[in-house]
C-alpha cells in the first residue's frame, strides 16, 4: 500500500523537542516481535539465558565499541525484552562514520551545555539513542537470521525514559535489577496476563 498522510499516522513516542544526541542517561526497553520469549527463561527469580540471549547480551556490551560517546549502567535481558540505562557522554560528537572532536570544530565544546533540550534536534541520527537501538537491534537480527528461522526478532519501536537525576537513575537501576524476581508480574510476560 502506497504511503498515505490522511491515514498512515505514525505517532512519535520521543519526547517532543528533546536532542537525544546530547549528553545524559536514558532508561530504554526494548521488546521482542510479539513479545516472544526468544532469549531464554526465568527460573527461580533469575535469567537463565539462551544461546541467542548469551548473544543479545553480546550485543549489549558492545555497544560502546560502536559508539564510543556511550557508557552502559545497569542492564538485563530478559526472556522477550531488553531494559537498560544507556548514557551518552559529551566526549565526542558523532557524524556519520567518523568521530570529530572538540579539537577538529575550534576551540567550542559541544556537549549538553550547548544545546537546550527545547531546541530542535540537530539534523541526522548519527549518535542519537536511535541509532544506538538501531544497532544493537540489526546486531542482533543478523545473528538470528543466521543461526535460526526467525527474521522478525524485534518490535518496531522501543521505549525510552529520559533520565532527570540521580535518584531517578537509582530507582531505575533497582527497577533493573529486580526484573527477574518480578517476572510473574511483569506487563511484558506473556503468562502473567493469563493469569
Amino acid at each position: 500500500m502506497k504511503f498515505n498522510p490522511d491515514i498512515h499516522h505514525r505517532r512519535s513516542i520521543r519526547l517532543h523537542c528533546y536532542d537525544y544526541s546530547q549528553a545524559g542517561a536514558l532508561f530504554v526497553t526494548i521488546c521482542t516481535n510479539n513479545r516472544e520469549n526468544l532469549f531464554g527463561e526465568i527460573v527461580a527469580g533469575a535469567v537463565q539465558l539462551n544461546d541467542a540471549g548469551q548473544t543479545v547480551e553480546r550485543c549489549w556490551i558492545d555497544i560502546p565499541a560502536h559508539f564510543p560517546r556511550v557508557e552502559l549502567d545497569e542492564f538485563v535481558i530478559m526472556p522477550n525484552h531488553v531494559r537498560g540505562i544507556i548514557v551518552l557522554t559529551d566526549a565526542v560528537t558523532t557524524v556519520g562514520a567518523r568521530d570529530i572532536g572538540a579539537r577538529d570544530i575550534g576551540a567550542r565544546d559541544i556537549g549538553a551545555k550547548d544545546i537546550s533540550p527545547l531546541q530542535s534536534r540537530p539534523a541526522g541520527t548519527s549518535g542519537t539513542i536511535g541509532s544506538i537501538v538501531r544497532g544493537f537491534k540489526i546486531g542482533v537480527t543478523k545473528w538470528f537470521r543466521q543461526q535460526t528461522a526467525i527474521h522478525e526478532v524485534w518490535q518496531r519501536n522501543y521505549w525510552d525514559h529520559v533520565i532527570r537525576n540521580e535518584t531517578e537513575r537509582d530507582r531505575f537501576r533497582e527497577y533493573i535489577g529486580n526484573n527477574p524476581a518480578r517476572w510473574e508480574l511483569d506487563k511484558l510476560n506473556p503468562t502473567a496476563n493469563q493469569m
